[in-house]
């Protein structure tokens, strides 16, 4: 079975400025409760070939993956991909300008779990959405905190 979890969020910010701090790998554990660091496997800036790896927590597990970016329109939208472990993951970001003040910002994750993963893919895609939201109502926050 898939998992398709799609979450959304208007921030009171123009699309650069929210774009531009969301796809930032240094901002992501600022925003992401469950990502605990982000390294460089290749040189910035981000580019599409660009390889970054993540440690999370998800679910009490410690896990460790590589995203390298699929595509990347500045200010539309980020496509990251990964193709290892028992999740392989594809996680996008799209950035839409509503008027000039205001951006939607849908975060999308897709994966086809494997192994016992696969067996509780209605588990993780609900805890993903939570934790979506969550992130997002994070990201939310920090952005038009400033």
């Amino acid at each position: 079975m898939a998992v398709d979890v799609r979450t959304e969020v208007v921030i009171g910010l123009p699309r650069d400025q929210v774009a531009g701090y969301a796809i930032d790998p240094a901002h992501a554990p600022e925003w992401y409760a469950n990502i605990e660091s982000v390294e460089w496997e290749t040189p910035a800036p981000l580019a599409v070939g660009s390889r970054l790896a993540f440690v999370a927590r998800f679910l009490g597990r410690r896990l460790a993956y590589t995203y390298e970016i699929a595509d990347l329109v500045p200010g539309e939208r980020l496509v990251m991909r990964t193709a290892q472990g028992p999740f392989p993951m594809e996680t996008t970001y799209t950035f839409t300008e509503l008027g000039t003040t205001s951006t939607r910002m849908t975060l999308r994750n897709r994966g086809e779990p494997k192994g016992f993963s696969a067996i509780s893919a209605p588990v993780l895609a609900v805890a993903m959405r939570r934790a979506n939201r969550k992130d997002l109502a994070t990201l939310k926050a920090l952005l038009e905190r400033t």
